[in-house]
């Protein structure tokens, strides 16, 4: 297992890195790929003991808006983005009008594709957003070795030194000692990014922004654990051997994402 997930990472990280560094179309290509990806295997976990559910016309709806909300992050901003996630609602409901007579489900499916489209697509905007700015590369390196080398710290660290459970209720495998390594994690990568990448940073503020990125994924992590343990499901998919699931991978990134941009924009 641990090889797998090496040679996966391994293997993705040259085409990662390149395609952040273009920007533009291949990187919105990127994120709408990852966002499609993510998109089903949610609609997989939250339905899976109604997989025909799968293809209600409210759930295909849900990617087209989601291609909408990416699009509109990089051509217009934060601003778009909240017009179409209203937009979903609206029109989601307007589906559901004509199909709750004969499934009386649609409530509950639309619940959840709201839902979805606020966990992934919105926050996937963030990082569209983020890599449009001038400085956006940079900033998508840096939030990006954050977020994963704290994924790594807290797996190694909780796989070898583990003793005390985080939260037994909704992740047996997730230790106290796990998570504190990858708090550090998040602090090393986020020091070395900092001094080589962005030195103009402020120190104090720039600490915080580490910690409670950090602390985001973690939350990221254990909500995605959450789902898929109300419905049963170990892995969120089968795409990335070693790791599960796209969404499996991209868990602590889709709640840490909002953090760095109200940093980013807001605090430096």
């Amino acid at each position: 297992m641990h090889l797998k997930r090496w040679i996966t990472g391994l293997s993705a990280l040259p085409f990662l890195i390149f395609l952040i560094y273009l920007g533009g179309v291949p990187f919105i290509l990127l994120i709408g790929f990852v966002c499609g990806c993510s998109l089903w295997e949610y609609y997989r976990i939250v339905f899976n003991a109604a997989p025909q559910t799968l293809f209600n016309p409210v759930i295909w709806w849900g990617y087209l808006i989601s291609l909408c909300i990416l699009i509109a992050a990089y051509v217009d901003g934060p601003q778009s983005v909240l017009a179409f996630v209203a937009l979903n609602l609206i029109l989601a409901g307007l589906i559901s009008v004509f199909i709750y007579k004969t499934n009386p489900a649609v409530v509950d499916i639309i619940q959840k594709q709201v839902l979805g489209i606020v966990y992934i697509p919105l926050s996937l905007s963030f990082l569209v957003t983020i890599r449009h700015d001038p400085d956006g590369m940079v900033w998508i390196f840096f939030l990006l070795a954050i977020i994963f080398v704290g994924d790594i710290s807290a797996y190694y660290v909780g796989s070898y030194l583990g003793r005390r459970k985080l939260s037994p209720a909704i992740s047996p495998g997730k230790t106290v000692e796990g998570a504190i390594g990858g708090i550090a994690g998040n602090l090393l990568a986020g020091i070395i990014g900092k001094y080589f990448f962005l030195p103009s940073l402020p120190w104090g503020p720039v600490i915080i922004f580490f910690i409670v990125a950090g602390l985001a994924g973690q939350v990221g992590d254990l909500f995605e654990s959450e789902m898929k343990r109300s419905s049963k499901i170990k892995d969120s998919g089968g795409l990335l051997p070693g790791h599960g699931g796209f969404l499996d991978r991209v868990d602590a990134l889709l709640f840490a994402s909002p953090v760095a941009y109200i940093f980013k924009v807001i605090i430096f």
